[in-house]
């Protein structure tokens, strides 16, 4: 499928401290990745493939957060879209094993990329404990962004028919075959000097147990920027990996 949410990556810079802190907070197990040179692994989680953790230089530019990769059937056009609705193609399209990546910022500068290539199954928001439940877009104006993410990804080309739109709890929903993959919604400010408020995209992953799971974090070089807490879609908290990357877990 074009246009919908494929595979999430984490850039680091110490690959074995980051796959040890998701191993003992999220459960996960690691495989090797052709990488062309570049170190990077796929985790699993229950046997099934959940993200990739790599190793890029610090000149690359490629941000060391989470950041969900969008499947395009082209990433030369689909960049070219992004740069024509008024964003920024920051890196790529790059080479990446048998694939190619682009990383972007949309106007109001939440990172995000594109993947074209063989090996990522399309991201229906399923699975179990460690595995990534859905994406959310904090921004400035959600409704903004749900036109700019459909225009780039062309959802309302007639062959996207599995692509729909919706709202629900004051949040833009983006429904691939019936399943929530992503909620877009308003807070996110570009000036905030506080990371969690600026524009970004967010993952949100499965765990038996949040409260568990947040002091886990914390015992493992983490910390735990919003405690566990009570949601409109369950009990959710707010972590830092060891290396300062942002994500979500929520109970499921």
């Amino acid at each position: 499928m074009h246009g919908v949410p494929g595979r999430i990556s984490l850039t680091v810079r110490d690959l074995r401290t980051v796959q040890d802190f998701y191993a003992v907070v999220l459960g996960w197990e690691y495989e090797p990745r052709p990488g062309d040179g570049v170190a990077q692994c796929s985790a699993l989680a229950e046997g099934m493939v959940v993200g990739t953790l790599g190793t890029v230089s610090d000149s690359a530019g490629v941000p060391g957060a989470w950041t969900p990769h969008f499947l395009v059937d082209s990433a030369d056009r689909i960049a070219g879209r992004v740069r024509d609705r008024g964003a920024t193609v920051a890196v790529g399209p790059l080479r990446i094993g048998e694939g190619r990546a682009v990383w972007a910022a949309d106007p109001a500068g939440a990172v995000f990329g594109l993947w074209e290539g063989p090996g990522d199954p399309v991201w229906r928001g399923e699975g179990g404990p460690g595995a990534p439940a859905w994406l959310e877009l904090r921004t400035g104006d959600p409704f903004a962004a749900a036109m700019f993410y459909g225009n780039v990804f062309e959802w309302d080309a007639p062959d996207h028919e599995y692509v729909d739109i919706g709202f629900e709890h004051d949040r833009v929903v983006v429904r691939v075959e019936g399943r929530t993959v992503a909620r877009m919604y308003g807070g996110g400010l570009e000036e905030a000097p506080d990371p969690i408020l600026r524009p970004s995209w967010q993952v949100h992953f499965r765990v038996r147990d949040v409260d568990a799971a947040a002091r886990v974090a914390t015992a493992a070089g983490g910390s735990v920027p919003l405690a566990p807490h009570d949601t409109p879609f369950g009990r959710g908290a707010t972590l830092r990996d060891p290396e300062g990357a942002l994500f979500h877990i929520v109970a499921g």
